[in-house]
């Protein structure tokens, strides 16, 4: 099956070609970085515009790449959210528009179960249960995956996603945007352990994450100490990184510790980040698990990931109508799963 995908939920247009939820004939991105960069963030209504402007030319260059005609398409995939509601509209209405044209079947696919499925082309077939750390600018989870389509929230950021945390602290710190890529650039030169942040903890015992209170710690500590040197910018970076990915990795280890997945996941665009690679890899290894990662083009935003998502719903016969709309507050599929023989009784939240 030949599948289209389409995503726009933020700031990347892009289309893909891909049979049969694996294989990528074509992945094509328009990044917005150097638009939006002047801002320090995502300006929706420019997103919105420049989504307008670039949706035809990329498809037709998925097209193009994967050597496709239109009419051999099979069916469409679009994100449907969550995202921004003028970025998932302009995918959404451009998807419907195209499957009705070619008669095809569309299918709306949640935007962070697709960053789950981006591992699914570097990586061997991914044995369930599972479990998934989703790490991006926008969203920070981490989910059980009891089978494939099935997910239980078992962490969720209550305040900033990492990856907002690092563009704000990188703007503390007069570096560029998006501050990721700087913040781990920078930190390659400093030493880990001379300036040391803690971990939060959560008031009510829930194994979720807060990032709020580290920017806050960061955002005292250059007011205290500024720094003084190159060295000293690094040596904070180096600690406020390692902060953030001991909070995400020492979570997710515990919790499939608990849970006892076959397979751990760590996806989304803060994935491109080698340090939170190398700890997910000796926290895998301590527990005997094999950990997937997306490559570096399937870490961001990216439609490949949407289309192997849509072919998983698509195989159960799952379609969407012409109704289909943008949905700013979609979530996953959330059960509530005895953990040790108890219920959990952990209240479902949006993700």
């Amino acid at each position: 099956m030949l599948i289209l995908g389409i995503e726009s939920s933020c700031d990347e247009t892009a289309a893909a070609v891909v049979r049969d939820g694996r294989e990528i004939l074509s992945s094509v991105i328009s990044s917005q970085i150097e638009l939006h960069r002047p801002y320090g963030g995502v300006v929706p209504e420019l997103a919105s515009r420049e989504h307008l402007e670039k949706i035809e030319p990329i498809v037709t260059e998925a097209l193009s790449r994967a050597g496709i005609a239109m009419k051999e398409i099979d069916a469409i995939a679009v994100t449907q959210g969550p995202g921004l509601v003028g970025s998932l509209l302009v995918g959404v209405s451009y998807a419907k528009s195209l499957a009705f044209g070619l008669g095809i079947p569309i299918v709306g696919v949640n935007h962070i179960e697709g960053h789950v499925y981006s591992v699914a082309f570097d990586n061997p077939q991914v044995e369930y249960p599972a479990m998934a750390l989703i790490v991006s600018g926008g969203h920070t989870n981490l989910f059980h995956i009891p089978e494939e389509g099935k997910y239980k929230v078992v962490s969720r950021t209550r305040d900033d996603a990492a990856g907002e945390a690092f563009d704000k602290v990188a703007k503390m710190l007069g570096l560029g945007y998006p501050g990721g890529p700087e913040i781990e650039r920078l930190a390659r030169s400093g030493e880990t352990g001379k300036v040391k942040f803690v971990k939060a903890k959560i008031s009510d015992g829930t194994p979720d994450f807060s990032f709020s209170g580290l920017k806050t710690a960061v955002s005292r500590h250059l007011a205290e100490t500024p720094p003084e040197s190159d060295q000293d910018a690094a040596d904070l970076a180096a600690g406020f990184q390692d902060a953030v990915v001991t909070a995400l990795v020492s979570t997710m280890e515990k919790q499939a510790a608990e849970y006892r997945p076959r397979t751990l996941i760590v996806a989304g665009g803060v994935a491109c980040n080698l340090a939170l690679r190398e700890a997910a890899e000796k926290a895998a290894a301590r527990l005997s698990l094999p950990v997937y990662f997306p490559s570096k083009h399937l870490s961001t935003d990216n439609a490949a990931m949407i289309a192997a998502s849509g072919y998983f719903h698509l195989r159960l016969g799952q379609k969407a109508g012409l109704d289909l709309t943008a949905d700013v507050t979609l979530r996953l599929q959330n059960i509530d799963l005895p953990v040790n023989g108890k219920a959990s009784g952990r209240k479902r939240f949006r993700t």
